[in-house]
């Protein structure tokens, strides 16, 4: 018997040793990375006067430097957006899908394409995009970030079907359907189309599964979609705004690459999706759509989505855009995400105990900001377009960079457990577009190159 037991502490020593072995091994390697350096500004920022421009060089350089090539399983390489440096060294579908406006008024067209294929290389036979692809535990990039070192991008991507909050994202799947129907219009590439057509439908298939009722409206998860810090289950406006842009541009892909069927039945959905929310949300008395029939607040993203694409009419765009300049939605910083606070019960425990409880309610996010300005300009309303943009301006310029989220003061969002990404590409690709837009509507002339000056 004592031979035994001293074999077997034998045994726990020797798997203790390896463990600490493993571990020295690890921070070893963790604190031999480079360490995260803040976003250098431009060269050519020197050379543009005006606060809009300065900011616009800013937010594009901070769009391509997210660009970079990592190594798939077969080990190929392929282009890709990652969502930042610090937290996010790595490609999101949503991130990607609302940043990949910016990258095509860039001229990036080979990065949105190669991006887009390494999410159709990733999708599930049942048509699932995953929430995003990266190489690195959720542990080992909080480490990295809290000791200030570079996210490692050497290990091959691998996909990730489910939120941190172990949930189905729907918006993701319907952003990569619309990022990608705006890039084969820019590039005229129909073959394109003609190969990844079966994948899209499979892609708004899988969306569609989870339209439970007769009125097509998504049903989701808490946790599940942008703002992923709060319990939002059901029907909710946002991911459903989503799905009707993503309804609606397929029918008129379908028309245009010659599915006639396939046009028939999106056109159909979409314009039952729209009714849908039209009559679940609207709320004549507040003069805006509600969250869900749980929460009546103002949130920026579905409202401002509905106005900037069409969803919403222009009268209800107008009320949307004059409740929003009565709550001051846009002070100090373009926009905040909510005009009331969700209960505190409905906020991610990890949230709370962080500091950033309001990380998805009073705080405020530039590519909301992007798309209340690209509202605003599709209204005609363009002198206060361009007020948005002189706030969106100088914080960027201030900073040095187009930082995650900011606090109600407008400074940038912070605690002692949590450091706002910079930059987060999501952002600059939204304000990148926003500046074309608004410059198209203003007959101004638009540079294809962020150094090109005006």
């Amino acid at each position: 018997m004592p031979k035994l037991r001293r074999l077997a502490f034998a045994g726990l020593l020797a798997a203790a040793g390896y463990v600490l072995w493993q571990a020295a091994v690890y921070w070893r390697q963790l604190l031999r990375q480079p360490r995260l350096l803040p976003p250098s500004l431009p060269e050519e920022l020197a050379a543009h006067q005006r606060l809009e421009m300065k900011a616009e060089v800013i937010a594009a350089a901070n769009l391509l430097g997210g660009i970079e090539a990592r190594r798939l399983p077969n080990g190929r390489q392929k282009l890709v957006l990652c969502a930042g440096r610090r937290n996010f060294r790595e490609p999101w579908a949503r991130d990607f899908g609302f940043a990949s406006f910016g990258l095509i008024d860039l001229g990036q067209l080979q990065a949105v394409k190669e991006t887009l294929e390494v999410f159709l290389a990733f999708q599930s036979p049942a048509g699932q995009f995953p929430v995003k692809i990266h190489s690195t535990s959720v542990l080992n990039r909080y480490l990295h970030s809290l000791l200030d070192r570079e996210q490692p991008n050497h290990a091959p991507l691998r996909a990730k079907y489910k939120t941190a909050h172990n949930t189905i994202s729907l918006d993701g799947n319907a952003l990569l359907v619309i990022a990608f129907l705006n890039y084969v219009r820019h590039a005229h590439n129909e073959a394109f189309v003609r190969v990844h057509w079966p994948a899209l439908v499979r892609a708004i298939n899988w969306i569609e599964a989870h339209a439970l009722e007769a009125d097509g409206l998504l049903h989701q998860a808490d946790f599940a979609d942008w703002a992923d810090s709060v319990a939002r289950r059901g029907k909710v406006l946002y991911p459903n705004v989503v799905y009707w842009k993503a309804l609606h541009d397929l029918a008129e892909a379908a028309h245009r690459y010659g599915y006639p069927a396939a046009a028939e039945r999106f056109e159909r959905r979409a314009q039952l999706v729209k009714q849908s929310v039209n009559a679940h949300f609207w709320r004549d008395g507040l003069g805006y759509f509600v969250v869900s029939r749980q929460f009546d607040m103002l949130s920026s993203a579905g409202n401002l989505l509905a106005a900037a694409w069409g969803l919403a009419s222009p009268e209800q765009s107008a009320s949307i855009l004059a409740k929003m300049d009565g709550f001051r939605m846009a002070n100090p910083v373009p926009t905040q995400v909510t005009h009331r606070a969700y209960p505190a019960r409905f906020i991610a425990l990890e949230n709370r105990l962080s500091g950033i409880g309001h990380y998805h309610t009073s705080a405020a996010w530039l590519w909301l900001g992007g798309w209340h300005v690209i509202a605003l300009t599709r209204l005609g309303r363009l002198a206060r377009a361009e007020e948005l943009l002189y706030r969106l301006a100088r914080v960027v310029v201030r900073d040095g960079a187009v930082f995650e989220v900011y606090d109600p003061a407008g400074q940038v969002l912070s605690s002692r457990w949590y450091t706002a990404e910079a930059p987060l590409t999501w952002s600059a690709g939204v304000l990148t577009h926003a500046f074309h837009v608004y410059r198209r509507a203003a007959s101004y002339t638009i540079p294809t190159n962020p150094q090109t000056q005006f």
